[in-house]
């Protein structure tokens, strides 16, 4: 493994930086380090509180079925030093998580170790996990559905995305108690479902064709069927057949991801023979070898919630388990998951869901893995089974070095990983470094772009005025904030984030949904910036704007507005930083 930039950058001119190799050879720790970032995301969406709730109630499962797990958090919480007040501070700990993730991970490890067992607490995962509950609930509205944010209308993807969520969280843990708080939202939401399927596909049922939005009609299908016990309607019993009649003919002209719905419905209601002949055909358009397991070169991201390589991928391993019982295959395909969870974390709290699902229910049993690995950096090796033999934490598998500044060389950007056990081993190396956010370049040459203006005003009546540097700003002036949105196509679940300088203090500090320029959106006030949220973009170009007040003086950063597809992030772009002065 070669990481070009840094093997070019001979004269290590840049300050703050750190590279920074971890691996863990149990492929469950990976799952339980996924956790923490499912439970403290900074947002309060429908979809991340059901990920927040997912996490809490896994996490408690998991540590209370593995006495090894168990013993080494315990240690960790029992060896680990104080947590600061910082980070016992909600409110701080949310700015430290978002803006500054560098300030927690140069924390030292027994901190880290100690925060992680004190978050995966089992007696606290409990009430963690009813609060989340309550949250979620809260959400659903009266028709069953959820929006996507409060505020807004029921989103039949979300809605169907926590359902079908709920469900495996079900089968994952098998606790009574758990499946009785679950049943409450399935059963309110399967109603919604079902009417608002009915009621889309009226004139489709007409030709008993399946709509132009087929991927929407085969997910529908596909979460009815993994809660099948919610019994059908009339109506459904009469006009599902006329579906699956037109999946079994179409299937062949059907993307990555529908394949794998499609032979899972047809699996689900009895056409297991034409179930079978999509996964006989997937397996022979797939690429196989041994260092990124099984996948498909097909498998890329796209702009819309249906177009996400993770999520795909857990569908098909899905797919194959259920339909085939292919543990070889499902193995395979588990280890190019693995590989596509970049650095810390997979790139969505949607996609680690299903990731998690996909490693724990399918395939051989990784839980209690264990082996030697040799990582080389440079012509140093790390040796890390030397140092954690004999030692309770051996259990956990994880282990973590990072370099500083001066400490790096260019010959470290060559790593070898030599893995001499039966399972796979995971592991990530990642080169960080720190910029000033006034001299990062903007970046709108993209599907979707945001650039930003600004004006003030000396009070609320007078005209508005371009801010430059010649601009003689002072307290109590008024800042109106204009943000351009760009879209080249539709574009579903959209998120932008305004940061803002300190000088600044939001005038309207409620969050709250609103329609403007052929937008709706929710729009939440955080302590360093604002932040919008899309249902969808269509294509075309729109105007935000919003108006802050200042209330300090000096010479300001005003950070970067980024706008981003919350759910297929390779989709993004950035304004410029700009610098403000108040005198």
């Amino acid at each position: 493994y070669t990481i070009n930039n840094l093997k070019n950058n001979k004269s290590t001119t840049l300050s703050n930086h750190q590279l920074i190799v971890e691996y863990t050879s149990n492929p469950t720790w990976l799952v339980l380090q996924s956790l923490p970032y499912l439970i403290e995301y900074d947002h309060e969406c429908a979809e991340q509180t059901f990920a927040r709730f997912y996490a809490n109630s896994l996490a408690a499962k998991i540590i209370n079925s593995n006495p090894k797990i168990k013993s080494v958090l315990e240690l960790w919480k029992q060896n680990g030093k104080s947590i600061s007040k910082l980070s016992e501070n909600e409110e701080l700990k949310s700015i430290l998580l978002s803006e500054t993730p560098w300030i927690l991970d140069s924390e030292s490890e027994e901190v880290k170790k100690k925060n992680l067992s004190m978050l995966l607490d089992f007696d606290k995962l409990n009430g963690a996990s009813e609060i989340a509950f309550e949250k979620l609930r809260s959400k659903q509205k009266s028709s069953g559905g959820f929006a996507w944010f409060d505020g807004g209308k029921e989103n039949e993807y979300i809605t169907r995305h926590i359902v079908s969520g709920l469900n495996h969280l079900d089968k994952l843990c098998k606790n009574e108690d758990l499946s009785k708080q679950i049943d409450i939202i399935i059963s309110k939401a399967i109603p919604y479902l079902d009417n608002n399927f009915l009621e889309n596909k009226k004139n489709n049922l007409k030709y008993n064709t399946l709509s132009t939005n087929a991927t929407s009609d085969l997910h529908y299908l596909y979460t009815r069927s993994s809660v099948y016990h919610y019994n059908l309607t009339d109506q459904l019993k009469t006009n599902i057949p006329k579906y699956l009649a037109e999946i079994k003919t179409n299937f062949m002209q059907f993307t990555l991801y529908e394949k794998a719905l499609a032979s899972l419905i047809l699996n689900r209601f009895n056409d297991k023979k034409t179930a079978k002949i999509i996964i006989e055909g997937l397996k022979q358009t797939a690429v196989n070898n041994d260092d990124s397991g099984m996948y498909w070169l097909e498998n890329t991201a796209g702009n819309n919630w249906y177009q996400a390589p993770i999520e795909t991928q857990a569908m098909l391993i899905e797919a194959f388990t259920e339909v085939e019982s292919d543990i070889k295959s499902v193995n395979a395909m588990k280890v190019w998951l693995l590989k596509n969870k970049l650095s810390k974390n997979w790139p969505t709290t949607k996609s680690t869901t299903e990731a998690i699902y996909a490693l724990l229910l399918q395939g051989s049993d990784w839980v209690n893995a264990s082996g030697s690995t040799n990582v080389i950096i440079g012509n140093e090796n790390l040796s890390f089974q030397k140092n954690i033999e004999n030692n309770i934490e051996s259990d956990s598998g994880y282990k973590k070095i990072s370099w500083k500044d001066k400490d790096i060389k260019p010959e470290m950007a060559t790593i070898q990983i030599q893995n001499k056990s039966e399972t796979p081993v995971f592991g990530g190396i990642y080169w960080q470094y720190f910029e000033n956010l006034d001299k990062i370049n903007s970046n709108e040459k993209t599907e979707i772009s945001v650039s930003k203006e600004m004006y003030f005003k000396n009070n609320k009546n007078e005209k508005l005025q371009k801010i430059t540097t010649n601009n003689q700003l002072k307290i109590g002036d008024f800042v109106t904030v204009k943000l351009y949105i760009s879209a080249k196509s539709d574009i579903d679940f959209i998120h932008l984030k305004d940061m803002r300088a300190s000088c600044f203090e939001p005038v309207n500090v409620i969050s709250e949904y609103q329609w403007k320029d052929n937008l709706g959106y929710y729009m939440n006030t955080k302590d360093v910036a604002t932040h919008f949220f899309f249902d969808q973009v269509k294509k075309g170009n729109y105007t935000i704007e919003y108006d802050l007040k200042i209330n300090n003086i000096g010479d300001f950063s005003n950070g970067i507005s980024t706008i981003q597809s919350m759910y297929a992030p390779e989709f993004s772009s950035h304004t410029k930083g700009i610098r403000i002065k108040i005198i």
